[in-house]
């Protein structure tokens, strides 16, 4: 009895046996099937090209997972599957590519914290230390970044290449008159105003038009005395006498018309004719008819417009850039759409303590009476170099104050920092006198990023540096 007994468990036993594995079979099967389908279906979706997001059409670091329009109304570009690049650094194609004969040097925290470890670990949060392998730190100071970061940070590089830098200095300023174009009309010995021209303060003169008429005591005597010599001349022959009395008409400044007139009339005039000594306008006019004029009266003031000055002020970091004869463009506010060129005369030597600028005179030419005395205008002095100069973007320079850097962009996500000399700067572009050559390409975009990856990186192998030391 005992023996149908074990039979029957035995035989139970078997069934359990055959029907747990079918299950197990099957378990088995459908595992394999969901992860063929896993397996299947990125690579279709990679192939059905639809995007999976949106990123911005001039590769900045914006994206969007709906379609979305610029501010200027462009189009985001699509993203597909197979055009993305992963944002985990550790799932990056540079990382799953990497050599196999590539050896991994240690293990650095994903936080950035200096904390290194020679075998995988994870942090404190569950993420995965990032592999650190040899050569991603060179002893050259150059760093390597991923093709994620890359494109998330934006990092963007161009040639160093020839160009024309303009330096623009722009100074204001007023308009005065040039001291060496300014004349009056005075009496040398008392006189009395016979008659006063139809000439106002404003109005245009010309060179010898007739301004007033003047009796003067002291000019009659002369012109008198000179007349007798003459005529007495011609029967003794005396020219020394004759010399002498018109060297007293010429000390009194009676113009030379006046004693050709006499020459030729033989008679002593009644007044005398004063003409403007220039062409130009009167400034002042004090004569009055009838009035008495005590010697070294001003009685017309001329100034020639022709040519004036421009007076402006230059900051003292300039004036070492600025020489005598540059070409000056001004422009006055009153003529908006015009520009007057002209040249500095005066650099004068000596700086406004109060502003720290120093005074340029600029010499303009004025043929059409445009400008006027105290006109506020703008200079604009361009200091560049005709010649073309190797350049690269103001934007490229990492500038601390004591030392100049740029990045240089040497491909394959490597950035090495180069040391430069800068030179003149102008329309976003500055020199490089030295530390690049034509054509390298350099970081001009991004550049604190790189520089905060490069400083970090410094740190790590500094401190892995002293963590092997004995």
């Amino acid at each position: 009895m005992s023996r149908v007994i074990l039979a029957s468990i035995a035989a139970a036993a078997l069934i359990a046996a055959a029907a747990g594995g079918f299950v197990a079979g099957r378990t088995d099967l459908r595992s394999i099937e969901v992860s063929r389908t896993a397996t299947i279906m990125p690579a279709a979706a990679q192939t059905n090209g639809e995007p999976i997001y949106y990123r911005d059409p001039d590769g900045k670091p914006f994206y969007s997972l709906t379609p979305r329009k610029t501010p200027d109304g462009r189009d985001y570009r699509g993203v597909p599957a197979s055009a993305d690049i992963s944002f985990d650094e550790a799932s990056a194609p540079e990382a799953v590519a990497a050599p196999m004969d590539r050896r991994i040097k240690y293990y650095r925290n994903p936080m950035g914290l200096p904390d290194m470890s020679p075998v995988p670990k994870k942090d404190s949060m569950g993420m995965d230390y990032i592999p650190v392998y040899e050569g991603d730190d060179s002893d050259d100071g150059s760093i390597k970044l991923s093709r994620g970061k890359i494109q998330r940070t934006g990092v963007k590089s161009e040639p160093a290449a020839l160009r024309v830098i303009r330096t623009v200095i722009r100074a204001p300023g007023t308009i005065q008159l040039d001291e060496r174009r300014i004349s009056v009309v005075s009496m040398r010995s008392e006189s009395w105003v016979q008659k006063v021209a139809n000439v106002t303060t404003g109005t245009r003169v010309s060179r010898g038009q007739p301004l007033l008429e003047i009796y003067s005591p002291a000019i009659s005597s002369a012109a008198a005395d000179y007349v007798a010599v003459m005529k007495s001349k011609i029967t003794s022959g005396d020219e020394v006498s004759g010399r002498g009395s018109r060297r007293r008409l010429e000390n009194l400044d009676v113009p030379d018309t006046v004693i050709a007139a006499m020459e030729r009339s033989r008679a002593v005039p009644v007044a005398v004719e004063w003409s403007a000594p220039r062409d130009g306008i009167v400034l002042e006019r004090n004569a009055i008819e009838g009035m008495r004029a005590q010697p070294g009266d001003v009685l017309f003031r001329v100034a020639d417009t022709s040519m004036l000055w421009a007076l402006v002020d230059i900051a003292e970091r300039d004036l070492g850039t600025v020489v005598v004869g540059q070409p000056v463009a001004v422009r006055a506010r009153s003529f908006p759409g015009r520009q007057f060129t002209g040249k500095i005369g005066v650099i004068y030597p000596q700086v406004n303590r109060e502003t720290r600028t120093a005074r340029v005179r600029i010499e303009l030419s004025n043929p059409d009476g445009a400008l006027l005395p105290d006109m506020y205008v703008d200079a604009e002095i361009n200091t560049g170099q005709p010649d073309p100069v190797l350049a690269v973007p103001e934007s490229a320079v990492l500038d601390t104050g004591t030392r100049q850097a740029v990045f240089v962009d040497k491909g394959q996500g490597r950035f090495e920092p180069r040391d430069v000399k800068l030179g003149h700067r102008g329309d976003g572009y500055v020199e490089v006198r030295e530390g690049v050559t034509e054509g390298e390409a350099v970081v001009v975009a991004a550049t604190f990023l790189i520089d905060a990856e490069s400083n970090l990186k410094a740190a790590l192998k500094g401190f892995a540096d002293g963590g092997t030391q004995p």
